[in-house]
């Protein structure tokens, strides 16, 4: 029958035939909360069970395959070097007796095919696994699937009948029979629209013959022979598994229940009947199908016409050819245009090898597109005043730095273009590029509107479960109760930090660790930690393609409106050779945007990231005092600890200051001894001058992923194929990485290298720490340049400073409040929120005195919109002479207005909070009652004055927290410091109208009437109606 039989798999001995055995059709846990089992599991099981082939195939989604993928071929690479092992030293063990029959080996040998697929449920009723026969049969299903997920929102599939005749070509098409209890059409319209498809697609429709384990299979299969007769359609058989092991059989239950949300005990049908629905090796499939021959036949002939792999795919990287240029001259021109702007009075000799080094390199490995690509990206940002920075392997570069994408100076790095993009690696390169967290929307839409939406996408985020999640859904499902839910959460750490530790820590929460039911539970927990929950959005990785992206993988519509994703997150593309760039946020870019646009408003002096003086010596004094409140990256409690330790002095100072305090470094301690050299009081030194090299800028201490890296390959002799295993699994801290798996060839490789055992076990546990999180020296050296901007702007500007970060909140580690009190300890007058001289942003202003006075503006108040405040200054004209003019005049509601009147902004009238917000509660409506719009037969219904008392200074901190989260006033603890420390302060005396910094605006309160006298509300409401 032309079917391969694939070397060492098992095969089912048949009458006529030997054949391979290939599931066509696993549920993967992909098909979120059905599936019971990983990709990977599942390639694993396949490998052993001896099954030729495999497909994966989810609900509407082939998210999961390039996992499944990447682990078939990291089955093969074990056992190709299983094979050159056994064929070296032979097979481990004695030999066995000559006369006992040899058992039947375990398939160590076995490679599984991957074969993609989709379990496609269409609106209409119908569903069936399609599987692609070739690679415009790969691009029909991408486009099938993003039709049904473009049209309907995120986390739903609408695909329809016309879609499935539109794109069902080059596709085996297997479809389900009806879910009834006897395998008929269940309505005329199924067997017409399965008539439908046989007329479209001829001999590529075939009918599943599935067991479902419930004893009524032999019936179920005579159903199913005579509607195979009766469409005409040839039978392919399938085990149908929703797990790799019958042991997930409980965890798949439990992810029944969280779907549907109900209890395991109530799940009735909706639950396994057994342990059977598994992935079955050859003898367990010819049981199953003993009667039925032929649909083991046709699955062997199906096999056979499933040619593609998706080591196909060819990612072709948009061209960005123009009429007159190549991409490589373009990028030539763009490179030496830009020379000539960063270097007005010429580059020197090296600078210049450097490019052309650097351009030859990419012109070799033909990246110019990618790098233009980058640059069109930067410049569009550039264009709308968006300030951004790149930063990444290959963006610290002098190309990156001529085109704009980075400000780091290639005089200032020490790093090598070859480290980023390598040609012996045949690593793609990467660039990530920071814009201003407010702004970097306009970026995204520009690529959507630039490449369009079927050329351009988002990378996903697969949402794993964590420990609070899987307590909080798998308990629930359990029957536990929410006061047990909530006990176990609360002992997340204890639990999920140290196995062991379970009893203990149940016996402090007064649980029962003995209890079976609470026992299965826990055990479920921690199965379900890993599983994949829902696909999300990648914080800023865009895919782009020369052709239809739509063909490559499947696009659907993100939650954030106006966006589109990928179902594969950046592990998979990476895996595919698929190259992305990164979009992404970043809080302290629209800081120093807004910072430079204040300095060039109020100074007229006009700076850029590269412009700033370098190498200023106060600006590191500043940070030797630890005086970092506020600037990026060293702002942390741990970051100022360290620098008055540190004392950076340079600009590599400071990379190596933000890389350092990291959890990897930490963990691998790195950071004494680093010090100790640094300070002299420890011998710089080396085991090799080979590692000197590696590591002679960090004084023989790895800081950097690099160094790790290169440790690996110098020092214990990795393969470049094995240090980039080693790469990615350093970069997958988060899913706990399999670093460990390396140790024993990393001490081999040094032990053979001559190197002492104990400095060899000291590198290696430096280099996991970097796998609980490590910092490359490029992206160190972008940071760093962005921490000595903000520093600069903190010491010669820090009242600018303060006020930009007050406009780009929230971000950073501090509040407010202490923004707010490190700007007056700097010497910086605040002056309060005003009705009559604030806007929407945080402004500057002269303080009188030839300086500038940071002006708080209406965006501090809690629960005011911006679109309120626009309101009121474009109403305001001369100014509000009263809270009745604002009212009539900028038209807010009454909830604004006492807002306004909650954060003490009317005090410039001569009102106290009291006062004003006594006036504001007289406005309830947008007009006065007709009862009370006018006096009743001449008789006058005013009322007396109304006392009210005067605010103490605790009472006006507190409400100053309550409406605007900071205040100008006393802080709170000077106002009991004379209670908590006998004899230091007194107690506070009555509060002024606004702090101790006079406001020029602020009026003489003595002159005016008596504030502790105020009409009644109602008394308003007339003066109101009669002055309309």
């Amino acid at each position: 029958m032309g079917t391969a039989i694939m070397p060492k798999s098992d095969i089912i001995r048949l009458p006529e035939l030997p054949i391979c055995w290939a599931e066509l059709q696993a549920c993967s846990n992909f098909s979120f909360l059905k599936g019971g089992s990983h990709p990977e599991e599942y390639m694993d099981r396949a490998a052993l069970l001896g099954l030729s082939a495999l497909a994966i195939a989810d609900d509407n989604s082939v998210a999961g395959i390039v996992r499944a993928h990447t682990h078939a071929r990291e089955i093969i690479r074990r056992v190709k070097e299983r094979r050159a092992f056994d064929n070296t030293v032979g097979l481990i063990g004695p030999p066995a007796p000559a006369r006992c029959k040899r058992s039947p080996s375990a398939k160590i040998y076995n490679t599984p095919r991957l074969l993609p697929a989709a379990k496609i449920i269409l609106r209409d009723g119908i569903v069936a696994t399609v599987l692609p026969k070739n690679r415009i049969g790969w691009g029909r299903l991408c486009r099938l699937i993003s039709r049904g997920r473009l049209r309907a929102e995120k986390g739903i599939c609408d695909i329809r009948l016309e879609d499935f005749l539109e794109f069902g070509r080059d596709q085996l098409i297997l479809l389900h029979a009806p879910s009834s209890q006897k395998a008929q059409p269940s309505a005329p319209t199924w067997a017409s629209q399965v008539q439908r498809l046989t007329q479209h697609f001829a001999q590529d429709v075939m009918l599943l013959m599935v067991p479902r384990y419930d004893g009524q299979d032999t019936v179920r299969f005579t159903d199913l022979a005579r509607l195979s007769q009766t469409l005409s359609l040839p039978l392919v058989a399938s085990a149908a598994p929703v797990m790799h092991h019958g042991t997930r059989r409980r965890l798949v239950d439990v992810l029944t229940a969280i779907r549907l949300g109900v209890r395991v005990d109530v799940l009735g049908r909706e639950g396994q009947a057994n342990s059977e629905q598994r992935l079955r090796g050859t003898s367990e499939v010819a049981s199953i199908f003993h009667a039925y021959p032929e649909a083991l036949y046709q699955t062997a002939k199906a096999l056979g016409q499933l040619q593609f792999s998706l080591d196909e795919l060819r990612y072709e990287y948009p061209s960005e050819l123009t009429d007159n240029e190549t991409p490589s001259d373009r990028l030539r021109r763009l490179a030496y245009s830009g020379l000539k702007w960063r270097y007005p009075n010429g580059a020197s000799q090296r600078v210049r090898k450097l490019i052309e080094h650097e351009l030859s390199l990419i012109g070799k490995l033909k990246y110019e597109p990618y790098f233009l690509t980058v640059q069109d990206i930067v410049a569009f940002a550039r264009s709308r005043n968006i300030l951004c920075q790149g930063r990444g392997s290959a963006a610290n570069s002098v190309v990156c730095y001529c085109l704009g994408v980075t400000s780091v100076s290639p005089e200032i790095g020490t790093m090598v273009f070859e480290r980023f993009v390598s040609e012996a690696r045949n690593e793609p390169p990467d660039i990530d590029v920071d814009f201003e967290h407010e702004r970097r929307e306009e970026v995204i839409q520009y690529i959507y509107e630039r490449y369009g939406r079927h050329r351009a996408g988002l990378c996903a985020t697969v949402v794993h479960y964590r420990g609070k999640r899987a307590i909080r859904e798998v308990g629930r499902a359990m029957g536990l109760s929410g006061d047990t839910i909530s006990a176990l959460s609360s002992q997340l750490w204890g639990f999920f930090s140290s196995k062991g530790l379970e009893a203990a820590r149940m016996a402090e929460i007064g649980l029962n660790a003995n209890d079976p039911h609470l026992q299965q539970t826990m055990a479920l927990i921690y199965a379900v930690i890993g599983f994949p929950r829902h696909l999300s959005q990648h914080v800023g990785g865009f895919i782009v393609t020369e052709g239809r992206l739509d063909e490559l993988v499947p696009i659907e519509n993100a939650t954030m409106e106006g966006r589109t994703l990928i179902c594969w997150d950046k592990d998979d593309i990476d895996s595919l050779g698929i190259l992305k760039i990164d979009v992404l946020a970043l809080g302290m870019l629209t800081c120093i945007r807004k910072a430079f646009d204040m300095i060039s408003t109020h100074h007229a002096v006009d700076y850029t990231l590269a412009t700033l003086p370098p190498e200023d010596p106060d600006v590191y004094n500043m940070l030797c005092r630890a005086d970092s409140l506020g600037v990026f990256q060293v702002e942390s409690r741990a970051q100022m600890n360290f620098l008055p330790r540190m004392r950076p002095r340079t600009f590599y100072d400071l990379v190596i200051e933000v890389a350092i305090i990291r959890p990897g470094p930490i963990q691998g301690d790195m950071v004494h001894p680093y010090i100790r050299r640094r300070n002299g009081e420890e011998e710089v030194s080396f085991p090799s001058d080979a590692l000197g090299a590696v590591l002679g800028k960090t004084l023989g201490v790895p800081l950097f992923q690099e160094q790790a890296m290169q440790i690996a390959i110098v020092g214990a002799g990795f393969t470049p194929e094995q240090a980039d295993r080693l790469r990615r699994s350093l970069a997958t801290f988060k899913k706990h990485g399999n670093v460990s798996e390396f140790q024993s060839l990393f001490m081999k490789g040094m032990r053979h290298n001559g190197y002492d055992e104990n400095f060899a076990a000291r590198c290696f546990s430096q280099i996991e720490g970097f796998g609980a999180y490590g910092f490359p020296e490029s992206h160190a050296a972008s940071f760093a340049l962005l921490v000595y901007a903000s520093s600069w702007l903190k010491h010669h500007h820090p009242g600018i400073f303060s006020c930009a970060l007050l406009n780009s909140q929230p971000m950073g580690f501090y509040a407010p409040a202490q923004i707010v009190r490190d700007a007056r300890e700097h010497g910086v007058k605040v002056y309060p929120i005003c009705i009559n001289a604030s806007f929407w942003d945080n402004a500057m202003e002269p303080d009188g005195t030839g300086g500038l006075a940071i002006r708080l503006g209406f965006r501090q108040i809690k629960g005011l919109a911006e679109d309120e405040a626009a309101w009121l200054t474009s109403a305001r004209g001369n100014g509000y002479a009263d809270v009745q003019s604002l009212w009539r005049r900028a038209g807010l509601s009454p909830k604004m207005i006492q807002a306004l009147a909650e954060a003490d902004a009317f005090y410039i009238l001569g009102l106290s909070r009291r006062e004003a917000l006594w006036d504001a509660k007289a406005i309830t409506a947008d007009k006065p009652l007709p009862l009370f719009s006018q006096d009743l037969d001449g008789e006058s219904i005013l009322e007396d004055p109304a006392h009210l008392l005067k605010m103490t200074e605790g009472e006006e901190v507190v409400e100053d927290y309550v409406s605007m989260r900071l205040t100008l006033r006393a802080h709170p603890v000077a106002l009991i410091r004379h209670r908590l420390t006998p004899g230091m302060g007194q107690a506070p005396a009555n509060p002024a109208v606004i702090d101790s910094t006079s406001d020029p605006l602020a009026p003489n309160l003595s002159e005016a009437p008596n504030p502790s006298l105020r009409r009644h509300p109602r008394d308003l409401k007339l003066i109101v109606a009669n002055s309309s």
